[in-house]
């Protein structure tokens, strides 16, 4: 292509959702109410490991930073997505895009260490419980999370370096509610086989290891799971990681369908509601999941309620 006929563009239209107009505040306002119920559901798991001593444990730090992540995760994307329900579009410069990208591709990476971390979190704690304490320590977890934040920013800016080298030349649309990968790859008149390289390097790194990770894992506590006598005790032992399990089936399955599975024919109205399910409904479900099968996060936050309720009437 001829360099001097190129016109490089600066600014990009996010079309978002093709949303009749008698029906725009309606899902204007469901996605800020799911917005608002994410924040407020992981700020109080976040809240709850930090102020209750009962939950200073391994798997309770590891919850708190998914929190952490599910919050960045989201409003990295949903701020866009609600302006351009709002007004059917929005526009962003070609900078402002790849650095919503990163941020998401980096938040998103993150989960899926995360979640690998806390799958040995309950192999260690079902297959190895005498040796919980000793593998799960304090400052392992400390080490584990400084490392997976660091890899997961600092690999990803190193890739999306290499996406900010690129000419973009247009059409300057995306038909989608945020800077993905594809989309943003598609108005690249750039030859991209650096970038789709170090893409697959990267799927590989954290998702496929991690992946194959979390199924060993689990394959070793069904085992160890079956060996236990007792119905009773085998259900008790599954409860500790059917909210872990919950997750990672919704946020992997998702990931699997827009990423992994060939999109050839796929009509971008599925691959938007693909992308809705893991940015907006993974992080709005993990603290639901989490608080509603877990007894111990209940009874922390049953206690934090009953004490507001007692210093209320006694301040009356």
């Amino acid at each position: 292509m001829d360099e001097k006929n190129v016109t490089v563009i600066t600014v990009i239209f996010l079309l978002g959702f093709h949303i009749p107009s008698s029906i725009t505040l309606l899902v204007f306002f469901l996605f800020l109410i799911f917005y608002f119920v994410t924040i407020c559901g992981n700020l109080l798991i976040i809240t709850l490991v930090s102020y209750s001593k009962d939950l200073h444990s391994p798997m309770y730090f590891l919850l708190s930073q998914l929190s952490v992540s599910d919050i960045l995760l989201t409003t990295d994307v949903v701020p866009t997505m609600l302006h351009t329900v709002l007004e059917n579009s929005t526009t962003v410069s070609v900078s402002e895009c790849i650095t919503q990208f990163y941020f998401f591709a980096a938040t998103g990476s993150l989960e899926l260490i995360l979640l690998t971390v806390m799958s040995y979190d309950r192999y260690v704690a079902i297959c190895k419980p005498l040796h919980y304490t000793m593998l799960m320590n304090h400052q392992f977890c400390w080490i584990t999370v400084i490392i997976s934040w660091s890899l997961s920013f600092l690999a990803v800016l190193i890739y999306t370096l290499t996406i900010s080298t690129l000419q973009f030349c247009g059409p300057n649309i995306i038909d989608h509610f945020f800077c993905d990968l594809d989309p943003i790859l598609q108005l690249s008149c750039s030859d991209t086989t650096i970038v789709q390289l170090e893409a697959m390097s990267l799927s590989v790194m954290f998702a496929v290891i991690p992946f194959f990770i979390i199924i060993v894992s689990y394959v070793y506590i069904v085992v160890t799971i079956f060996e236990i006598p007792s119905f009773t005790g085998r259900q008790k032992v599954f409860s500790t990681c059917s909210s872990h399990l919950t997750v990672v089936s919704i946020f992997y399955g998702t990931i699997v369908c827009v990423y992994l599975i060939p999109s050839r024919g796929q009509s971008w109205d599925i691959t938007k509601f693909l992308s809705l399910l893991y940015t907006v409904f993974t992080p709005l479900l993990n603290p639901i999941i989490y608080s509603l099968r877990n007894k111990e996060l209940k009874q922390v936050a049953g206690k934090i309620s009953n004490s507001c309720l007692n210093l209320n009437v006694k301040n009356n």
